[in-house]
């Protein structure tokens, strides 16, 4: 019996020794190879438990099948959960060194930049379960991101704050975006110019310095991504969003005008910072008023440094990059050259701003409008399956990847994003103009929405679309920029090199014209004064050469969402104000009818 006692104890002390361990995340081994940002490592080492392991980790990009997961932001915290195939679970949170000060930099603000995005592009439609958002595929289950995360559409906070407030104006100024075209067009013609008027520039110059502000990358690089994501029908009401960014643009130019400082010296300073300011003032609003308008000048000052400046540097840089290698790493070189062609531009303030922009604006559009038609009419067999493309994806739900919503929030994500519209940013170009009537300058710029997103960005779509190249299996694996240049490439090899140009001539233009915005909103503060105003130009060039030659990741970011945040303070005043423009617009549309505004234009017409 005792022989018997000490075997069972024998097997099952060796049961016990060779019995199966916890599953456990023995190690993570982290790498920061490069100098660069977002390019570290973590490879997970787990022992344990019942193999396979499924692998969940925090950044959605990473498969849960991959033990190791790359392009992750140094100093960001990060979590690894590991699942057995018992369903015995156990997770790790681990961080990157930060070894680089653009890496201490971006690491700083990703979690600011994730914490603004929870607001601008928080959706409170889901958020009080009004609709379902959760993408679902073709077998009726919800698509998933590669690290399981279910994937979602959301309705973001400030594109619904932006296409209400133009849908609000739009209904408020009875479509003065569709019966006002006519005589925006005639205004921009020059057949109504007042040379004589207090202002520094024409309407044609005006009009051509805050569209050279929006239109960028964002309608070459941003439309392929929205086609990408919301398919063809997100084409539709990019255009349609357009359309009614028309009308705040309306509203926003003309109360800038209304309310613009003429200095002694003759040179003019207006926009969001003073109509904010004084039209409140007006209503008894005062208080409120400072509070917005100070809230603007910030964030405008911001925007122009990072969305204006630097983002516009970096991205030219990278495009040259990708088309001669021989550029790799002199990023520094190209810095200072296109800091030294923007000091010479904005050296002399918005005339010569306006000077160059009534040029390059035209040459670019044209080149780009050229080359955009060509591609689509030498695939014009395709033009059939193009729209039929386009109205299903736009108005048949079944049809849609990620459902009717998803659809048109790409497309008006896009456009809000792309135009600028409610954002308060080209009032300050067109309060320069020359006029006496601020209406007349209203009519101006609702044609810059129609220019950036119902032409430009329609033509990236339909050139994406009639190439096919906004399909998943042809676009999806490759950025919105490499995106439209492939589709350009489909029909002559060369024509890449055409969309390198227009990119660096979109953010040429792009950066002159956001130095203008972001001076004014930095002497609405320390004053209209040389030392001011040098000190600013000094800021922003050194921040070309910033933009050029590092990698700023989340400090981007953070600075393009300062320029959505621009609309809060904008909006929320134009809204306030919007009574008053309709009673000027009713008073300016009786008296050109009656003959009684731009006399000297009538009298040569009779003539």
């Amino acid at each position: 019996m005792k022989k018997l006692l000490l075997a069972l104890l024998g097997v099952v002390l060796f049961g016990t020794a060779f019995a199966q361990q916890p599953l456990k995340i023995d190690n993570i081994i982290l790498r920061n190879p490069e100098k660069n940002i977002n390019n570290g490592s973590a490879t997970a080492e787990v022992i344990g438990g019942v193999e396979p392991y499924t692998y969940y980790w925090s950044n959605q990009s990473t498969d849960t099948t991959a033990a190791q997961a790359i392009g992750l932001t140094e100093g960001y915290p990060y979590t690894l959960r590991v699942v057995d195939a018992e369903g015995n679970e156990v997770s790790k949170e681990f961080q990157l060194e930060v070894l680089t000060v653009a890496e201490g930099f971006n690491s700083t603000f990703k979690p600011i930049v994730d914490g603004v995005a929870s607001v601008l592009l928080g959706d409170p439609f889901a958020a009080l379960g009004l609709y379902d958002n959760t993408i679902y595929n073709d077998a009726g289950q919800p698509a998933k991101h590669p690290n399981g995360d279910i994937r979602k559409n959301s309705i973001p906070f400030i594109v619904i704050w932006l296409i209400m407030g133009a849908l609000f104006f739009t209904i408020r100024m009875r479509f003065i975006n569709i019966r006002g075209f006519k005589h925006a067009i005639d205004l921009a013609r020059g057949r109504f110019d007042e040379p004589n008027a207090p202002g520094e520039v024409t309407h044609f110059q005006a009009l051509a310095t805050a569209v050279s502000a929006t239109v960028g990358l964002g309608n070459i690089a941003g439309v392929a991504v929205a086609i990408s994501v919301g398919g063809a029908g997100a084409t539709f009401w990019m255009i349609v969003a357009g359309l009614l960014g028309m009308s705040s643009k309306f509203v926003e130019c003309t109360l800038g005008v209304k309310y613009r400082n003429i200095n002694p010296d003759g040179t003019v300073s207006g926009g969001p910072m003073h109509y904010l300011k004084k039209g409140l003032a007006e209503k008894k609003m005062g208080g409120l008023g400072k509070v917005l308008a100070g809230m603007f000048a910030v964030l405008a000052i911001g925007a122009s440094f990072g969305g204006g400046n630097m983002f516009q540097a970096n991205q030219a840089f990278a495009q040259l990059e990708g088309q001669f290698p021989s550029l790799e790493g002199k990023g520094l070189w190209f810095g200072i050259i296109l800091m030294i062609l923007v000091g010479v531009v904005i050296i002399g303030g918005i005339k010569s701003i306006a000077k160059v922009t009534e040029k390059i604006v035209p040459l670019m559009a044209l080149t780009y409008i050229i080359a955009a038609l060509v591609i689509i009419g030498i695939n014009f067999n395709q033009v059939g399956d193009a729209f039929t493309a386009i109205y299903d994806g736009a108005f048949n739900a079944e049809a849609l990847r990620g459902g009717f919503i998803g659809v048109l929030i790409q497309g008006f994500r896009r456009a809000a994003f792309s135009n600028e519209a409610g954002v308060g940013s080209a009032a300050i170009a067109h309060s320069a103009v020359k006029t006496k009537h601020p209406v007349a300058e209203g009519f101006v710029a609702l044609l810059e929405p129609f220019i950036d997103t119902v032409v430009v960005c329609t033509l990236t779509a339909l050139v994406l679309i009639f190439t096919g190249k906004h399909l998943p299996e042809t676009g999806t694996a490759v950025s919105g920029a490499q995106m439209t240049s492939d589709a350009f490439g489909t029909v002559i090899e060369w024509f890449p090199m055409v969309l390198v140009i227009a990119i660096f001539l979109f953010a040429f233009s792009t950066m002159i014209s956001w130095s203008y915005y972001g001076l004014k909103a930095w002497t609405y503060f320390f004053g209209e004064n040389k030392g001011a105003e040098y000190s600013y130009k000094l800021i922003f060039l050194f921040f070309i050469v910033v933009g050029s030659t590092i990698s700023l990741g989340a400090v981007l970011d953070f600075s393009d969402m300062m320029i959505l945040a621009m609309s809060f303070p904008n909006i929320a005043g134009l809204l306030i104000m919007s009574g008053d423009v309709r009673r000027d617009l009713k008073k300016y549309v009786t008296d050109l009818k009656a003959g009684k505004i731009f006399t000297s234009y009538v009298k040569k017409e009779a003539k």
